[in-house]
């Protein structure tokens, strides 16, 4: 099993491109599943959760490849309308194919999904959404028998709350409805609005594209889709958070500044320098992060999945900060080996008290899930000594060679197979 070893503390310098966002790739993988023929997705980042989903898709029948950053997926020979557990339980971003195959095949047996290991997230609002549809939705042993009796007629639907999830897998069953649908209460992350814009790219009709409501106007087929992958937020924001705990310059390029600006202001108040470019921006950070109180929000405000990696930087700021997670009440299984390396932090329920230390002292550390990880390799590239963060399996899921790319910038980061 391969893990991250760490010598600290080492300011960050240099150049970076983003890579593609993998909350984007997936439901617009899925989504290939809507038309017969070859998907081309361009910008696509090479990662295990990437090719996991392809390993599904040609379950089903697609052909799939994968070069250059470049996934072509040729849906021609699809058969399959189930998606089992063994696939299923190891990511769950496979329930995706719910709504594309009961959309375009009347029917999908999908097992419910596994996934991260910090709690549970439940599917209701995929499947109350598909049911508004028009679909015949059961619970089968474990399996989400959905099925329809020729074209999905279409229905209105509110999200209760906001699902991005949800949002999109019900909005591709909704593309080939046979009537109109409403959803209320969209999601509007960029990824969502990146998949329906790759939707209309290919023949849907879909109206406020960007907004909480969207009206779909059911088209009997689409064309396969052709669509470049916005930049990772994720992954920007987490190289500027590096930058915020470890101090140093750097440079990133490719991004939509515009998707960063929940994460930018709370680095601009803790005291970083951000300069933003048409496409690309500088941030630096010189002195001791300044202490600041955060509450995540869906879109736009500030990411769960940034909420880890900034509890790091809190962790040496000048001062105590606050953190509520309001997405996922118990997204704090990284405190523990945050504290591991030298960190003050207290939890009481979905709300953390981080008491800012002058420095992180290198220790080994455990991975408990994606984002986890990355606050704790943040951690250690600003600690002192070594740090050694184990399952770093969890992190392959989400950053394409972190520690080779972090490496660029100068962090002095290591893979060890074991």
């Amino acid at each position: 099993m391969d893990k991250f070893v760490i010598q600290g503390p080492t300011p960050l310098r240099g150049e970076l491109k983003v890579s593609g966002a993998k909350n984007a790739v997936l439901p617009l993988m899925a989504a290939s599943l809507l038309a017969r023929g070859e998907t081309v997705i361009d910008n696509v980042p090479d990662l295990q959760d990437v090719r996991f989903f392809m390993t599904i898709l040609e379950g089903l029948g697609a052909v799939c490849a994968f070069a250059d950053h470049e996934l072509r997926i040729d849906t021609s020979g699809v058969t399959g309308c189930s998606a089992p557990y063994d696939l299923v339980r190891k990511m769950r971003a496979s329930i995706y194919v719910l709504g594309p195959l009961l959309a375009s095949r009347g029917e999908a047996r999908v097992s419910l999904p596994g996934g991260c290991a910090w709690g549970p997230r439940p599917v209701n609002l995929h499947l109350e959404g598909m049911t508004a549809l028009g679909a015949d939705i059961e619970l089968d042993e474990g399996y989400i028998q959905a099925s329809v009796d020729g074209r999905l007629p279409g229905g209105h639907f509110r999200f209760e709350p906001t699902s991005v999830g949800g949002t999109a897998n019900v909005l591709m069953a909704a593309v080939l409805a046979e009537g109109e649908t409403r959803l209320e209460n969209c999601a509007i992350e960029p990824e969502v609005t990146c998949l329906a814009e790759a939707l209309v790219g290919a023949g849907a009709e879909i109206e406020g594209v960007g907004t909480t409501t969207l009206r779909i106007q059911g088209v009997p087929e689409i064309a396969p889709l052709r669509h470049t992958v916005i930049a990772d937020r994720i992954e920007a924001g987490t190289v500027m958070a590096a930058v915020a705990v470890a101090g140093g310059r750097v440079e990133l390029q490719g991004i939509r500044c515009g998707h960063l600006n929940p994460v930018s202001a709370v680095l601009r108040e803790m005291g970083c320098t951000i300069y933003e470019n048409e496409d690309s921006l500088v941030i630096t950070r010189a002195e001791r992060p300044r202490p600041v109180e955060i509450i995540t929000r869906p879109y736009p405000g500030f990411p769960t999945d940034m909420q880890a990696q900034l509890m790091a930087v809190c962790a040496v700021a000048d001062g105590t900060s606050f953190i509520t997670e309001t997405i996922y009440p118990d997204r704090f299984t990284h405190v523990a080996e945050l504290v591991r390396l030298g960190a003050d932090i207290r939890v009481d329920g979905p709300r953390a008290t981080v008491f800012g230390v002058p420095s992180l002292t290198g220790a080994p550390v455990m991975a408990t899930d994606l984002r986890a990880s990355a606050a704790l390799v943040l951690a250690g590239v600003a600690a002192e000594g070594t740090t050694t963060v184990n399952r770093v399996y969890h992190i392959d899921r989400g950053y394409e060679r972190i520690e080779e790319r972090l490496r660029t910038l100068g962090a002095r980061i290591e893979r060890v197979r074991e």
